[in-house]
């Protein structure tokens, strides 16, 4: 097992370096000079002589994305000029409340998602199968971004059930049953998507297992048809249905951009909208990267769970 877990982690290695490298020309191809972007109404030409400096966009860009990859491979993640912090700071920071808001959402996709996939295909083609389906279609279709303002009129503004925004509130709160209420609607708009591909999925992973003999020679034996889904069919179905999760896991994570922005949740998506607008390279840069290095982390601990529980991996 240690052998796999060290070889999954070094051929995560090209991966991580490619998605600086997309980066990196993203953010340098983008029209218009980022110094009087910086600067607006002060973009002298001295002053965007300095900006340009100051950031190291005066040197070729070859070189520019060596400097800034080897000042990261020793953790320092530039400056950010927008908020004059070190970057990797200003991420550490913010990355909680991501983590907290994703971790919610997959938690709810997965339960919910693989609850529901297991019942439609216990029940394929009957009311329950159906229903599940026509419920996942829709969800499915939904993008996250307006459900959670849909979410935002109905629950907050017209019942006030629920907070609008925020992560507590303004004025005192700042415990878990504060966390718990502002965490209900952005958690539940991020997570809608994700639980209808996992329930679609699910469905069909069951499906393929209660089609194998041994579910067959157990019903025949008289084991409960409870004890073969959740017991037998389940625990087969997720060496393919633990992929799906950990692909669900970016899904959140990078649709967290939208929902905190809609829901003002002062995680790295939002401050990673406000570093766009600001042009704030070093920041953006850092930003994307340490979340996709999570990511790309994230899908090399599914897949030493998967190898964990299935024989056929050889770890």
């Amino acid at each position: 097992m240690a052998r796999y877990i060290l070889f999954r982690l070094v051929s995560a290695i090209p991966v991580i370096l490619g998605i600086t490298v997309i980066v990196f020309l993203i953010m340098s191809l983008i029209p218009g000079d980022p110094a009087q972007a910086i600067l607006g109404a002060y973009a002298t030409p001295e002053n965007v002589a300095r900006i340009n400096r100051d950031l190291g966009l005066d040197k070729p860009m070859v070189e520019r994305y060596f400097i800034w990859l080897g000042n990261m491979l020793t953790g320092d993640f530039g400056r950010s000029f927008s908020l004059n912090r070190p970057v990797l700071d200003e991420i550490l920071e913010r990355f909680s409340a991501t983590l907290v808001l994703a971790s919610v959402s997959l938690l709810v996709c997965s339960l919910i998602g693989v609850a529901a996939g297991v019942v439609s295909a216990a029940r394929q083609y009957g009311w329950a199968d159906k229903t599940i389906t026509f419920a996942v279609l829709i969800g499915i279709s939904i993008p996250s971004f307006f459900l959670g303002m849909l979410m935002i009129l109905l629950f907050a503004v017209k019942l006030r059930w629920l907070p609008v925004s925020g992560m507590f509130e303004i004025y005192g709160g700042r415990g878990p049953g504060d966390l718990l209420r502002h965490l209900v609607l952005p958690s539940v708009a991020l997570a809608v998507v994700a639980t209808g591909v996992v329930a679609r999925l699910s469905r069909g992973a069951m499906l393929e297992v209660l089609r194998q003999d041994y579910i067959r020679t157990a019903r025949a034996k008289g084991v409960g048809e409870g004890r073969v889904l959740w017991g037998h069919a389940l625990r087969a179905a997720m060496v393919a249905i633990l992929p799906i999760l950990g692909l669900q896991a970016g899904f959140v994570l990078s649709g967290a951009v939208y929902i905190e922005v809609v829901f003002q949740w002062p995680g790295v998506g939002r401050m990673l909208v406000d570093a766009i607008l600001k042009r704030d390279i070093l920041l953006v840069q850092g930003a994307v990267t340490f979340v996709a290095g999570c990511y790309v982390l994230f899908n090399i601990v599914v897949d030493v769970a998967q190898a964990m529980i299935d024989p056929r991996i050889k770890a």
